[in-house]
């Protein structure tokens, strides 16, 4: 039994890939900014901590659904940013968050159609709409600014029954994504055609009965609604529309979930070692703000934590 936890808890003879790991290094960071700075274990930190996380740990939870088909969506940052723009743009919010939703869901719909359809590679389907997706949300919010519904900015400050508000929005989207990911047939159906991919067998799942095109598309769908809700989450916070929020949060989360131990090649992965490669990201950019450290250091680190951990995985399988 106790051999069991151990293999479980580094991801071995499992499909939730290697958690335990980045688990450690999390602690590690937490424990050694704890040490060396008087700033991060106090309670506004941590609340900022978990403030500056949230939006990150959406939008990853979100990649998540395309890597484990063994795809990326680069079109998740403009995503963000055109969501803040749209909620910017004035208006109630019963009919703001739900056109947010409905264009989010278009605008992955659409990707899926380009990747499943036209059989364009998902970093140049992804990476169009990104470029398309921004200069609509130039047009539309050339500069931050605009009016945010109050319930959006009351829904992300404050906090109920003495638990900070953003709490509550990790909660819900942790038990959507696990029903989703790990309790759903459309999450099992995700996973077998990820599978097949990794193998080098893309028809794998198509063949056992699979409806792959569709769950395909549909994983863009979810990757696209989930950076909305980060969008959304962004634009209470900031309280403004605004075009360059989402700048890199496509990069930041595919680092997060492959901090987590899901394989870039598809098949593998788990959604508490992509919240907690999430949370290791956040506490980089945490304790390199606590120490003044430049943010183009910061991008430079980033880029080769990013680095690191796609060159540790194999690039035959990547297909790239």
């Amino acid at each position: 039994m106790r051999a069991n936890h151990i293999r479980l808890f580094w991801g071995q003879g499992t499909r939730q890939g290697m958690w335990g790991l980045p688990l450690l290094l999390a602690l590690a960071i937490a424990l050694a900014l704890s040490i060396s700075t008087q700033q991060f274990a106090s309670a506004d930190n941590l609340l900022n901590l978990i403030t500056q996380a949230m939006p990150l740990i959406i939008t990853a939870i979100g990649q998540m659904f395309v890597i484990v088909i063994g795809g990326l969506d680069l079109s998740v940052g403009s995503v963000i940013s055109f969501s803040t723009a749209i909620l910017a743009l004035g208006g109630p919010v019963y009919v703001l968050i739900p056109l947010v939703f409905l264009l989010a869901a278009a605008i992955g719909a659409i990707n899926g159609f380009v990747v499943t359809r036209l059989n364009v590679h998902p970093i140049i389907a992804t990476l169009s709409m990104q470029y398309i997706l921004l200069g609509i949300t130039r047009i539309l919010r050339p500069v931050s600014g605009g009016t945010v519904p109050d319930l959006v900015i009351a829904s992300v400050s404050g906090s109920l029954l003495g638990i900070p508000l953003p709490l509550f929005w990790g909660a819900g989207v942790l038990l959507v994504s696990w029903k989703l990911l790990h309790g759903s047939r459309f999450g099992l159906h995700l996973f077998a055609i990820g599978g097949g991919i990794a193998s080098g067998m893309e028809k794998a799942a198509h063949n056992f009965g699979v409806a792959d095109r569709r769950n395909i598309l549909l994983a863009y769908v979810a990757c696209s609604c989930f950076a909305a809700l980060a969008g959304i989450f962004l634009a209470g916070r900031i309280v403004s529309g605004d075009p360059n929020v989402g700048f890199l949060f496509e990069l930041d989360a595919i680092t997060a979930v492959a901090i987590g131990g899901t394989q870039l090649s598809g098949g593998i992965g788990g959604l508490h070692g992509t919240v907690i490669g999430a949370l290791v990201m956040a506490l980089l950019a945490n304790g390199m703000n606590l120490t003044n450290m430049s943010p183009f250091i910061q991008t430079t680190i980033k880029g080769l934590i990013l680095l690191l951990v796609v060159g540790l995985q194999s690039r035959k399988k990547m297909g790239l």
